[in-house]
């Protein structure tokens, strides 16, 4: 068990200033709960004093229900994993002492330290032809993977993670959430994770705490219920004018119908033959999708220019039974106007239509007022 709580949490500076006032919340063990919010709005402040490296000012936080103003600040943090952006490596040190670090402050030996890191750098998805490298030898995202695997080194039970993605690119940053997912659902820590991107909080919350200016929370909820019932007008801004867009995220394109898509291979497209709007996929040997091929594109192919300047991006690909927001993006960014749909092999399973993944978000929403509709005759009834 690891659940954290707060009491009353206030946190004022010297100089006046109100970081964090009067924060209650209570973060249940095993659950990756996200604290979001715009710049200085006490959302690191507060996940900072759960290792007590910021003191409160008034309130109490408790870990399993002990006071930890009580716990030596040093054995405390030794039991709680920190990431921070850019990893927070020591460069002097290869990236397996690195991971090895906590460990052997906690007493192991080197050796057993060390083979330890190995299997941590295995669980993070690292080479282990790495491990003698320096941080400065890395890319960035292997740098916040190391990051993450000195975090958890030691099997804490608490995880705290300030804003450890920030720092690389957009691509990189996609394959490390989905990383920390896998690891989530394997592990189930506790995890706290700062991040000022609200799309990053829906992604990995199981629960997001919003934080406003002057460090007053102001929802704490499921990150659906954030996006379809903002509780105040603070956090509709802060969510955006598309969080109905962002909110297919947590409905299922289960029942959106594939369509056959027209397939050709790169040594197909001189034969083909379309008219006049017509679209083909272009899939390699083993039914993988590699671009959108026109009927320009083949009387580009036939006046003898290469390939890559008569194929258009193939748009986002969708993962079979995935979201309705993965669905209505593929249909929507697919220069064809139709989504690819390919499964787990990352083979073509057919495609989808925008206006059918809408049809099927009505379905959805009609459902659910019938339901509400019959609870709520149910309980007038009763």
């Amino acid at each position: 068990m690891s659940e954290i709580a707060f009491h009353g949490i206030t946190k004022t500076y010297p100089d006046g200033t109100e970081a964090v006032r009067a924060l209650n919340l209570r973060i249940e063990s095993g659950s990756f709960t996200v604290f979001v919010g715009p710049s200085g709005c006490g959302k690191t402040t507060s996940m900072r004093m759960i290792n007590r490296m910021v003191n409160p000012t008034a309130g109490i936080i408790t870990l399993d229900g002990r006071d930890i103003s009580t716990v030596d600040p040093v054995r405390l943090r030794l039991g709680i994993g920190y990431v921070i952006q850019s990893g927070g490596l020591l460069p002097n040190r290869r990236v397996l002492d690195n991971v090895a670090t906590v460990p052997m402050l906690l007493g192991r030996s080197r050796r057993a330290a060390r083979a330890a890191a190995l299997e941590v750098l295995d669980r993070v998805g690292l080479d282990r032809g790495l491990a003698d490298r320096y941080p400065a030898q890395l890319s960035g995202g292997q740098q916040q993977r190391v990051g993450v695997a000195r975090a958890l080194a030691a099997d804490p039970p608490v995880l705290l993670m300030d804003e450890p993605f920030s720092a690389v690119d957009p691509v990189v940053r996609a394959e490390l959430q989905v990383e920390m997912q896998r690891l989530q659902a394997q592990l189930h820590k506790t995890i706290v994770f700062v991040t000022h991107d609200i799309d990053e909080a829906i992604t990995l919350g199981d629960k997001i705490a919003v934080f406003g200016r002057g460090g007053m929370l102001q929802q704490f909820d499921a990150p659906e219920r954030v996006l379809a019932q903002p509780a105040t007008d603070f956090v509709a801004g802060f969510v955006g004018r598309d969080r109905g867009y962002r909110g297919l995220s947590f409905r299922s394109a289960h029942d959106v119908a594939l369509h056959d898509i027209r397939t050709v291979t790169a040594e197909q497209i001189a034969e083909l033959r379309l008219d006049q709007g017509e679209w083909a996929l272009i899939v390699d040997g083993d039914g993988k999708p590699g671009g959108w091929v026109d009927v320009t594109g083949v009387e580009a192919v036939r006046g003898g220019k290469p390939l890559g300047e008569s194929v258009s991006a193939g748009g986002s690909l969708f993962a079979a039974g995935g979201d309705l927001r993965q669905a209505l993006d593929a249909a929507i960014s697919s220069p064809s106007g139709v989504g690819v749909a390919v499964d787990e092999d990352g083979v073509v399973r057919g495609g989808v239509l925008a206006t059918e993944v809408l049809t099927r978000l009505a379905e959805q929403r009609a459902a659910e007022d019938t339901r509400r509709n019959q609870e709520f005759f149910d309980q007038g009834a009763s």
